[in-house]
């Protein structure tokens, strides 16, 4: 696993899942201080971003209007990613 700065709008987040509106202002409130402390994790595909967890620190960096966000990126085969899509 290697720590990389990823473009937001690479990030694909294959699965919904309502955030906590709270959570996620807060977070902005957090990451506009200190900045992001904690990456979330993505795999790689094929040269592919697909992102499962940190769905409020994604939500609040894309919402902030970040172009970036810190991820820990995992490579993997297509038939990780169809593991997590099942």
């Amino acid at each position: 696993m290697r720590v990389q700065e990823i473009p937001i709008n690479q990030i694909r987040r294959p699965l919904f899942r309502q955030n906590d509106q709270e959570k996620v202002k807060d977070l902005m409130a957090s990451i506009s201080e200190i900045g992001l402390q904690e990456p979330i994790d993505v795999l790689e595909v094929d040269g592919q971003y697909y992102g499962f967890s940190g769905c409020h620190r994604y939500e609040a960096c894309s919402r902030l209007g970040h172009e970036t966000i810190l991820c820990n990126v995992r490579r993997a085969p297509r038939a990780v990613l169809k593991q997590h899509l099942a």
